[in-house]
């Protein structure tokens, strides 16, 4: 079931045969979601997996999960395959909201030791872009957003986050809340690449 929680080993096991796969059938790729903010020191995480790809890629790589004995899904969203390993759930999401998936996507990413094994890892400053931009009136929980930045704001670029998610009210009603709870002090500054800002559309 999508959303539960497993035992970090199966996760690891999940984690491992994944990017083994994808590297195999040479499918660039970033580790996203909550597992990626893990690795920058943010949060424990035991719930699902989540890899970017291309659009371009993301049958390939939904076959490479596939041969690796996972159990593909093409669910309705157009924005992600799944594939199931066990009971453990892999999302590979190729339009992710705030984000045109493209090479300097893929570039911008950094290669983290994670669980034993070195992984292309999505930017901070992109992963909290795609969970800010997909926030709306029926998905509007701060509070993992919130554990994840208090714990890795130093590393954040905070004025380059600010104007990537400017024009969504949701983002600024976090901004007022990191604000208030004085998390956004002390941040990296760094002026943050020149990205294109997507909105995924609304479901009808």
């Amino acid at each position: 079931m999508a959303g539960q929680e497993h035992p970090f080993e199966a996760i690891e096991r999940t984690l491992k045969s994944a990017v083994a796969a994808l590297r195999d059938e040479e499918v660039p790729f970033l580790l996203a979601g909550s597992l990626a903010t893990w690795a920058r020191g943010g949060p424990e995480t035991r719930n699902d997996l989540d890899f970017i790809v291309k659009p371009a890629d993301s049958e390939r790589a939904l076959e490479a999960l596939g041969s690796a004995g996972m159990k593909p899904e093409r669910p309705p969203e157009e924005w992600l395959f799944k594939a199931w390993d066990g009971d453990v759930l892999v999302d590979v999401i190729f339009e992710p909201s705030g984000l045109e998936m493209t090479d300097e996507v893929l570039e911008r990413g950094d290669e983290l030791h994670v669980l034993g094994i070195t992984v292309p890892v999505m930017s901070l400053e992109d992963g909290l872009t795609t969970k800010l931009m997909a926030l709306d009136e029926h998905e509007l929980d701060y509070s993992d957003l919130l554990r994840t930045v208090r714990a890795v704001r130093e590393q954040v670029d905070w004025p380059a986050l600010r104007r990537r998610t400017a024009g969504s009210p949701y983002a600024a009603a976090f901004f007022t809340l990191v604000d208030e709870l004085g998390i956004a002090e002390g941040g990296s500054g760094s002026e943050g690449a020149e990205v294109r800002v997507l909105r995924r559309p609304e479901a009808d």
